[in-house]
């Protein structure tokens, strides 16, 4: 990728925090103007950088086979240009994770024992909603690295400033960088989110956390016992609205299980978020 910046060797880059940056660009099941529910990823991108040298270590793809909507909508096809045949040919994605798990183990095999790893996106949506709801949804058990992330969008603003929301593709250029390959391709996205990366850690800025997967507060029982059963709470689900409660009501394994889900649930239009959390 080209770029007028200084060579990184040239750099005033600062020692980070993190051994290596794990890019993600999840793409999902879509039509136009209209919500999918549930949503289910199709695309499991991801590209690996060496946070000493910038690097791109390696990168991994599978294509994730969708359940609910096996057949992808032509919008679906035509923004992502993901074809039909290469989710029929994918993976489900519990064995998405398994491969990518196995993966990163390769690719870091070299590294210090302990070498630490933070996941990185543009945007909070990738691990807050779309993989976590899926994975709850579907009872799959996922990897605690992607429990908390760094938001590109954050360190981004710090370094170049500029006034209103910009996309993955106005940011990489703001950098003063090349969009490399198609637009809403995981792995291209995920690359050139990496190369943004590399770039605002060669302008000295150190990369931290940004997001995470936050747990209930510890609760003693001498405070769960002083506390009406009737106080329990889903909080706010991913419109910032309070979560709305139900009990699942088909037949199978989790009739009669408790939840909480979107609270701007409504028979006619569904969830409008995939917010989702079991009570019981």
């Amino acid at each position: 990728m080209s770029s007028a910046a200084a060579p990184w060797a040239q750099a005033p880059h600062l020692l980070q925090e993190f051994e290596f940056f794990l890019v993600v660009d999840f793409e999902a099941t879509c039509e136009k103007d209209k919500r999918i529910y549930p949503q289910e990823i199709i695309e499991f991108p991801s590209v690996l950088v060496d946070g000493a040298t910038g690097r791109i270590q390696s990168a991994f793809r599978r294509y994730v086979r969708p359940k609910y909507h096996p057949v992808l909508t032509p919008f679906c096809r035509e923004l992502t240009g993901i074809r039909q045949e290469d989710v029929d040919g994918g993976v489900d994605l519990g064995e998405a994770l398994l491969l990518h798990h196995r993966w990163l183990q390769a690719a870091t095999a070299g590294a210090r024992k302990g070498g630490s790893l933070a996941v990185v996106t543009w945007g909070d949506w990738d691990c807050r909603t779309m993989l976590e709801s899926e994975c709850v949804f579907k009872g799959i058990e996922k990897p605690a690295y992607f429990d908390r992330w760094v938001n590109l969008r954050v360190p981004f603003q710090a370094v170049l400033g500029g006034v209103g929301r910009v996309n993955l593709q106005e940011a990489v250029r703001a950098a003063g960088l090349q969009w490399e390959g198609r637009l809403h391709c995981g792995l291209d996205d995920a690359r050139n989110t990496a190369h943004l990366l590399v770039e605002i850690m060669r302008r000295g800025t150190k990369i931290a956390i940004t997001g995470s997967l936050a747990l209930p507060p510890i609760q003693h029982k001498e405070e769960e016992e002083q506390q009406p059963h009737t106080s329990l709470c889903g909080g706010a689900c991913y419109c910032g609205v309070a979560s709305r409660g139900g009990v699942v009501a088909v037949p199978g394994p989790t009739q009669g299980r408790c939840f909480w889900g979107c609270g701007n649930w409504t028979p006619a239009m569904g969830a409008v978020c995939p917010y989702f959390l079991w009570i019981n």
